[in-house]
């Protein structure tokens, strides 16, 4: 079960990296961060751990590991990290969400969509966090050079 999710997760951001133009040599390595990304969000939720703090945490995982191959291929962090989040994005339970708003049961509507901007937010912190964590060990880094 995980295999075929790290292939097909691993297909999809590669697919991904393809239509938003990442270079040719970047394509392996960006289906690699998102099957990384997904794998760790599978594992959460067959845990019975909250898709919202999976989403969290492999996107997380997967801002850290683009700031990586950024760093060693001297690639623009974006080309990882954008490739790597697609499997992520809850573009299934929006339509769900929209469908139900269409069909005027917002009974169910409203659940879902709630969860939808949750999980959003939970993809853009995890992206953020990284981000910063990873500049403040650069100023940290900076300091002890310079004393």
């Amino acid at each position: 079960m995980i295999a075929e999710q790290f292939f097909t997760s691993f297909i999809a951001s590669a697919a991904f990296g393809v239509i938003f133009q990442a270079p040719r040599n970047t394509l392996l390595k960006c289906g690699l961060v998102g099957s990384i990304g997904w794998v760790i969000y599978i594992l959460f939720v067959e845990s019975n751990i909250d898709a919202v703090t999976g989403t969290f945490v492999a996107s997380f995982v997967i801002a850290m590991i683009g700031q990586f191959f950024a760093r060693l291929y001297k690639t623009p962090v974006i080309v990882f990290s954008v490739a790597g989040i697609i499997p992520l994005v809850p573009g299934g339970l929006a339509y769900d969400a929209m469908r139900n708003f269409v069909q005027n049961d917002y009974g169910q509507a409203l659940p879902i969509a709630a969860k939808v901007f949750m999980i959003s937010g939970a993809i853009a912190i995890g992206l953020v966090l990284s981000e910063v964590m990873n500049q403040v060990f650069k100023k940290m880094r900076k300091r002890e050079l310079w004393r």
